[in-house]
């Protein structure tokens, strides 16, 4: 079976590592174009480009798929390096442009989708930060039919994966990636002998996994302890939540709601290995902090460094 592939970050690079290392054949990989990052903003290869060209892949990497759009040129060598390579099914994960219905229908067998959830629920861009912060507990890898819907496709494969109270979306995503690798191997494996059965999504239970902005890591005191405590997990490592100390922006990476009560925002305790802070509902204990341009320390070590007075008011992301 000849297996093109689509996608651009770690998570996809595990997939197009395992059907590598499964022995199919890859006539064409797709990924994102280089995009400038780090301090310096200089153009980063993605993941599934490094290991594309590490093991000599062919690549392309069009900055639009859609014919009559603004990158048409870029769309009209797409569809001429895959019609060449003739794939008889493409893999798409967390690829990250939209695919037109030329290439869901150019594959004999279709295009198949990872994708990080228990469809219906969590459809969209991100569904393992959104499902932490929802506070689900248990997600899943769904192998899915694409169609020209938002992860609206059938079902081909599923299997379900908990999330422990401790998960951050950093630590949720590794687990994902690796069962979204075997899972892929294992479909494709029955596809070519003819045992996939797609079975249509469920009309309950559906959602939107919204894409991921900035602001969202302000933290507001005015949540309840247990609602920043999620976020703070989903939001590990992107974009970390945040709160504002002394003209300061920090990172909040790890929390934990304890007893206490008090304004929102305000420091309840601030001494040895504790720095609570009052919430809407409850308050939580920041466990790990971590300055501009610092590492991330325990609360005993930042207070160490930066002693706090307990009454101190923390602004919430209202500036209130």
């Amino acid at each position: 079976m000849k297996v093109a592939f689509a996608g651009t970050p770690d998570f996809a690079r595990i997939a197009l590592a395992r059907l590598h290392a499964a022995g199919f054949e890859i006539p064409l990989v797709l990924t994102q174009p280089d995009r400038p990052a780090g301090r310096g903003m200089k153009l980063q290869p993605s993941a599934v480009k490094v290991f594309a060209l590490e093991h000599g892949l062919p690549l392309a990497q069009p900055r639009g798929l859609r014919l009559d759009g603004k990158f048409a040129d870029d769309a009209a060598a797409a569809r001429a390096a895959l019609e060449a390579a003739a794939p008889d099914v493409l893999v798409v994960a967390a690829y990250g442009l939209i695919l037109p219905a030329w290439v869901l229908d150019l594959p004999r067998l279709g295009c198949l989708n990872i994708h990080a959830s228990l469809l219906p629920r969590w459809r969209g861009a991100a569904p393992i930060h959104r499902a932490i912060e929802a506070g689900d507990t248990e997600t899943g890898i769904t192998i899915m039919q694409m169609d020209a819907g938002l992860d609206t496709g059938a079902m081909l494969l599923v299997e379900r994966e908990p999330i422990a109270p401790t998960d951050t979306t950093a630590t949720l995503h590794d687990r994902l990636a690796d069962l979204g690798g075997r899972l892929i191997v294992e479909a494709l494996e029955l596809a070519a002998a003819g045992g996939l059965r797609p079975l249509p999504q469920p009309s309950e239970g559906l959602s939107y996994a919204h894409k991921i902005e900035k602001a969202e890591a302000a933290i507001d005191w005015r949540l309840p302890a247990v609602q920043i405590e999620r976020r703070v997990r989903a939001f590990d490592p992107f974009p970390g939540a945040s709160f504002t100390l002394g003209g300061e922006s920090l990172k909040l990476w790890r929390a934990e709601p304890v007893a206490g009560n008090g304004k929102p925002g305000q420091v309840l305790r601030a001494a040895g290995d504790e720095l609570v802070v009052a919430t809407a509902d409850g308050a939580l204990g920041l466990r790990v902090l971590q300055r501009p341009g610092g590492r991330r320390v325990a609360a005993a070590d930042f207070l160490r460094a930066h002693p706090l007075e307990a009454g101190l008011m923390l602004a919430s992301a209202g500036g209130d």
